[in-house]
């Protein structure tokens, strides 16, 4: 039974969502505010958390970069807008995925599948790949630069894996929502560009001015020094 933590302060909608939740079979924990929830993810870190942007004291992407210091637990964010503005400020903030409010149960089950399923990533087996002081072994899903472990969250890992096995190849962006988010995900390539900088900023050493994965304009990305 997946164990979801649902992190909303309005009260009909937590009510509404968490008993939805409970009979399509999730075991669910709730909180009002961000500072309890990230407690309560402290204490017992759930399967995936569902987090609302608009929160009284800490909002939301506050919430969401503070559990990130600590957890790579899959985040499904809430939004009342599917502007730029509020998407792209939850991906850069580590969420995994979004949706727009109202919240329909059955599309958020099918969200929680998702980032769940995507949560264990797999890779073929083989040799470490080495790209100067980074090392990919996608044998043990474990990344390394200058022989210090990184902690990437799973979508990263995903994404990465897929770019170091292609590297030399320019991946589109929906090359990549297929490959790295699922066949049949249907999604936006802001989660694409969103991970891309989350990654860059852990394995390049000037995020800035990235030498690994680069951005092939126009068209989408490549790996590869």
């Amino acid at each position: 039974m997946p164990r979801i933590l649902l992190i909303e302060d309005d009260a009909h909608v937590r009510e509404g969502l968490e008993i939805a939740l409970r009979h399509l079979g999730h075991e669910v924990r709730t909180a009002a505010d961000g500072e309890t929830g990230v407690a309560s993810v402290e204490r017992s870190v759930p399967d995936a958390v569902v987090l609302d942007v608009m929160l009284p004291g800490a909002d939301g992407f506050e919430v969401c970069r503070r559990l990130r210091v600590f957890s790579n637990v899959p985040i499904v964010m809430l939004t009342a807008r599917s502007d730029d503005l509020d998407v792209v400020a939850g991906l850069e903030a580590g969420a995994d995925d979004y949706l727009v409010k109202p919240v329909q149960p059955r599309v958020l089950e099918a969200k929680l599948k998702a980032v769940l399923r995507r949560a264990a990533p797999t890779a073929p087996p083989g040799r470490p790949l080495v790209f100067g002081d980074l090392v990919v072994d996608r044998g043990s899903l474990v990344v390394t630069k200058s022989g210090r472990h990184l902690d990437l969250t799973p979508m990263e890992l995903r994404l990465l894996l897929e770019l170091t096995g292609k590297a030399g190849l320019v991946l589109s962006r929906q090359q990549l929502l297929a490959s790295v988010w699922d066949q049949d995900y249907l999604g936006d390539s802001r989660l694409v560009d969103a991970c891309v900088q989350r990654l860059r900023a852990k394995i390049e050493d000037v995020p800035a001015d990235p030498r690994l994965l680069q951005t092939v304009r126009g068209f989408g990305y490549r790996f590869g020094p």
